[in-house]
């Protein structure tokens, strides 16, 4: 290969200098690649009058900044034109698309994704690592369940609020994580923080076996079963049985809520819900996680964190379950097939999807309930979302946005401190508790 030649122009002036600097750093830079099997550097020196080459030209007339500006007012064109949108609001009926657009605003705002990170797969895989986590320190309290087994709750209960002095009068939310998610999930201590600065009394719904307690039975949790939360919905009731109390589940804390909600319909004590990131249709939330980058980026750490915590009580499960037949799955599909429609003794795994899939529940809903999704969702994918079953129901209301990912909708140039969920649980929160009364007999 023939040696790499640079030139150094002897000469004060801005472009000879410019040249100077910028070919002895391509040259440094390949030679540094190439190392020792590459060319070796040769720096030759011309008189100060040679006639510039090619490239000098290119970066001395200024056509770079052209491509660069240029590029970037195209960039700039593509974003505004094709990814910040205004998210579609549908409604089931006219009284809770008004209340919305009256108490929530955000529900008809522009959302303009992150710029750099506007891409469903890095929505999803940034926010927690660029997460602003609050200083959240919880009341850990467990509560007996009705097999011998024992519920973790985190309060958090704004002891000193202003607004609601009277700690039996102050409203509460309950919050549900997700799939492997706990009380420490950074989008959890988001929207604790947000129900403190609210002045609202916050509690964690953590599902068995996943915040750090023992698990007394051989039984965890699913997306189908409702008894723990209907247990803890009591719990927290018969405690402060004068304040309002509200739901909000993300991923799968949502579909359980939505599915609780739609089997108990107006039998139960909530006064609305909220409901982020939802797989309405497991079947095809399951087949989305299983192509092959999402099975890279998302199934196999997802199914590598419930094996984790299942290992961690294999002494409760050794008589009841092949502990190392479950150890062997690869994909969260094969980890419900092995353990968890066995626990809760479905026949088949196809016949606990099908429970565990809320879209079918949605016709009972009884109390105000919003959904947010994004329609970019690999985990609850834009065709699963149920528009026509939402529009059905007076009581369910479904924003959807273009961009945001899973539990991600980045907004801002670095997204550190708040999220357009946040926004929306922030105001649906408010709305629902101090104007709530507007959303009766829906």
């Amino acid at each position: 290969m023939a040696n790499v030649h640079s030139s150094l122009c002897h000469s004060s002036s801005p472009s000879n200098a410019t040249c100077v600097t910028r070919h002895f750093w391509l040259c440094l830079h390949w030679h540094l690649l190439m190392g020792s099997s590459g060319p070796d550097l040769e720096m030759t020196f011309v008189p100060r009058d040679a006639p510039p080459d090619a490239g000098d030209a290119f970066w001395s007339s200024g056509v770079e900044l052209s491509l660069i500006f240029g590029f970037g007012a195209a960039y700039a064109c593509y974003y505004l034109g094709f990814i910040a949108k205004k998210p579609q609001l549908i409604t089931g009926g006219s009284k809770f698309c008004q209340f919305l657009r009256e108490r929530c605003p955000v529900v008809s705002e522009t959302y303009f994704p992150t710029f750099w990170c506007w891409e469903s797969r890095m929505q999803t895989l940034i926010r927690p690592l660029i997460a602003a986590i609050p200083k959240i320190h919880y009341r850990n309290e467990l509560i007996k369940a009705a097999d011998g087994g024992q519920i973790s709750l985190d309060w958090c209960d704004s002891e000193g609020s202003p607004s609601y002095a009277d700690a039996s009068r102050r409203p509460t939310v309950l919050l549900l994580p997700g799939l492997t998610g706990s009380s420490q999930e950074s989008y959890v201590l988001r929207m604790v923080y947000i129900c403190r600065e609210l002045g609202y009394r916050s509690v964690v719904f953590n599902n068995r076996g996943v915040s750090g307690e023992k698990l007394l039975t051989p039984r965890t949790y699913c997306a189908a079963n409702t008894e723990d939360l209907q247990d803890a919905i009591a719990h927290i009731k018969s405690i402060y049985p004068s304040a309002p109390l509200i739901a909000a589940g993300v991923s799968m804390g949502g579909m359980l809520l939505a599915t609780y909600l739609g089997r108990v319909g107006k039998d139960t004590c909530l006064q609305g819900a909220a409901v982020f990131s939802a797989g309405w249709d497991v079947f095809e939330s399951t087949a989305s996680l299983e192509r092959p980058l999402n099975h890279l980026l998302f199934n196999w750490y997802l199914v590598s964190c419930l094996k984790a915590s299942l290992y961690r009580s294999k002494s409760v499960f050794e008589n009841v379950i092949d502990i190392n037949h479950v150890m062997k799955a690869r994909t969260i599909r094969e980890f419900d097939e092995r353990f968890t429609s066995v626990i809760f003794d479905y026949a088949t795994n196809n016949d606990y999807y099908r429970e565990a899939s809320p879209v079918h529940r949605l016709k009972s809903v009884q109390i105000p309930m919003l959904c947010l999704n994004a329609a970019d969702d690999i985990f609850s994918p834009g065709y699963a979302i149920p528009v026509e079953r939402v529009k059905q129901n007076p009581n369910l209301a479904l924003l959807v946005t273009s961009h945001g990912g899973h539990i991600g909708f980045l907004e801002g140039l670095w997204p550190r401190h708040s999220t357009y969920m946040d926004r929306v649980f922030r105001q649906f929160t408010k709305a629902l508790i101090e104007q709530g009364s507007g959303l009766q007999d829906l």
